[in-house]
């Protein structure tokens, strides 16, 4: 027990731990939450609990190597991981990806952004005490998952974005099975609505409950939803377009607000822009055309391509082990993922391997306005504010 001065005068206050087993954290994340009795007078987060240390052992891998280990980051949005960094390299090699390529980018790392946002919503009710959202949000998730291993053979970890384009060819009949999501989706969104958005324990719950006004977002360095919760109209995909992002017809929903429900209204709101993109993209993705840059040496040419199955795989298997070098040099790129703004920066020396990686990852940024988010709010509110920022505890100790 210290005692410090309050509004009220000289208080006696308690230091609560809150976690790292705390299943409201969302993970191994530890709250160090000093109280006057129920309201929060000073926080402190203590991370590091999860520490994989990806970014050092990706300068130990050559470069197609290293996207396996992204999926690992944030391993609710893997493609959009793979996509960061697989930008990145194309950029430092000066690759150009065919257009076929990039708008099933597109179209994936949307239902990425979808799949991300159910999580998000279904674990966040659940925290709140609405159980049936959180049922339903996985039951449409489970749909996405079983798009993802179509595509690839694995529902969470893809590495289905390459180098250079993807990893294989479309499956056969994909575009009957995004279709049924493009059309079951929405009344799947307004079912959730229906549920929560005029809610009144969900109005009790995030109205008016960690606040962040638009300064301090721009301040803390905030992205994503939880940016333009508060005002700021920010998106990569507008500002620094990406993947042919600029073809796309979509709006940047935001609002005012800066608490969480406004933060839930921009979220949910995305979740329909998201479709809008993939109903775009499949309109745009021509039956036929390479997925995969020419660049022999670097990028496995397809495999009709090859003489024999055998000789692909082999061709393969040498480009992945041996790597290649790229030209020295340093890149940074950006995209918008689920969480906000995710950067991957390279330092090239020439070698097959990264000289240097780092990832800015939006949840790790995000994760320091839970101070000014909960501070002299109740004890209960730190669970509303933690999951409204829509943390991944893999991309903050990476």
């Amino acid at each position: 027990m210290t005692t410090v001065q309050t509004a009220t005068g000289p208080a006696k206050t308690m230091v609560l731990n809150m976690g790292p087993q705390h299943p409201s954290t969302h993970g191994v994340l530890r709250v160090l939450l000093e109280l006057d009795g129920e309201t929060i007078v000073k926080s402190d987060v203590d991370i590091g609990y999860l520490h994989t240390g990806i970014e050092k052992t990706a300068e130990a891998l050559t470069y197609p190597q290293a996207i396996t280990i992204t999926d690992r980051m944030d391993y609710l949005a893997p493609l959009s991981n793979n996509l960061a960094y697989c930008l990145a390299v194309e950029k430092l090699l000066g690759l150009e990806v065919p257009k076929r390529a990039q708008y099933i980018r597109v179209l994936l790392t949307e239902l990425t952004r979808i799949g991300s946002h159910l999580v998000w919503l279904g674990t966040h009710a659940i925290d709140l005490g609405a159980m049936s959202v959180f049922l339903y949000c996985f039951r449409e998730r489970e749909e996405l998952l079983k798009i993802f291993e179509m595509f690839s053979g694995q529902r969470m970890m893809t590495s289905y974005f390459r180098i250079g384009g993807l990893a294989l060819e479309p499956p056969t009949g994909w575009m009957d099975r995004v279709q049924k999501v493009v059309q079951s989706f929405p009344s799947r969104f307004d079912e959730y609505e229906d549920l929560l958005t005029k809610n009144r324990i969900w109005l009790a719950r995030t109205q008016g409950v960690g606040v962040l006004n638009a300064s301090d977002a721009i301040a803390l360095g905030i992205s994503g939803p939880s940016l333009r919760g508060s005002g700021v109209d920010y998106d990569v995909r507008k500002y620094f377009p990406y993947s042919s992002y600029d073809e796309f017809d979509f709006q940047v929903p935001v609002r005012t607000e800066g608490d969480c429900y406004a933060r839930y209204l921009c979220r949910v709101a995305e979740m329909r822009e998201s479709l809008k993109i993939v109903r775009q993209a499949m309109e745009k993705i021509p039956s036929e055309g390479p997925i995969k840059a020419d660049a022999p040496g670097i990028v496995p040419p397809q495999r009709e391509k090859m003489k024999t199955e055998m000789e692909a795989l082999i061709y393969h298997f040498k480009i992945f082990t041996e790597g290649f070098a790229p030209p020295a040099g340093e890149v940074y790129q950006r995209i918008e993922s689920p969480r906000g703004e995710l950067c991957c920066f390279i330092a090239s020396d020439g070698s097959p391997k990264p000289y240097r990686m780092k990832i800015r990852a939006p949840s790790f940024v995000n994760l320091q306005a839970l101070g000014k988010m909960i501070e002299g709010r109740l004890i209960a509110d730190v669970v509303a504010c933690i999951g409204t920022l829509d943390i991944v505890l893999g991309e903050i100790d990476r």
